[in-house]
């Protein structure tokens, strides 16, 4: 791969984390998030919602550490380890929001997401057809 294009394709890669954890830190940030459904449905999707931001986090980070030319196995730990590591504190942060109340139970819904996007990331690359039809898709 040409310098130039590693270099864009780094700057890309870090800035997609970056700009989602920062929608993640300003959803954290509302006083009061609710979808205005009945209760039931609206913790329902708020627990969805939690497990898909955190799945595609995981997603963003992989394919960022993947720019520093590590294996696959060690971007797909370092991107569950620091995914959680976010999730944690992202409740964290949520503790001195007005309205808002950090709770473990969320980082655990996080985790499910997390840890979802690690299966299926490590069925993808652990699978040799599916790697390289990956890694073609990648390189176009």
């Amino acid at each position: 791969m040409k310098k130039k294009s590693k270099s864009l394709t780094f700057l890309i890669a870090w800035s997609s984390v970056i700009l989602w954890a920062g929608l993640i830190f300003y959803f954290s940030s509302l006083p009061e998030l609710k979808s205005g459904l009945d209760e039931e449905w609206d913790f329902a999707l708020r627990k969805l919602a939690h497990a898909f931001v955190f799945a595609i986090l995981t997603f963003l980070l992989f394919r960022a550490f993947l720019t520093h030319d590590l294996s696959w196995k060690t971007s797909l730990i370092l991107s569950v380890i620091f995914s959680l590591l976010y999730a944690l504190s992202d409740e964290w942060h949520q503790k001195f929001v007005i309205g808002r109340e950090g709770r473990l139970r969320d980082v655990g819904v996080d985790a499910i997401g997390i840890l979802g996007m690690g299966y299926i990331l490590r069925v993808i690359y652990g699978n040799k057809k599916a790697k390289r039809i990956v890694k073609k898709i990648s390189n176009s």
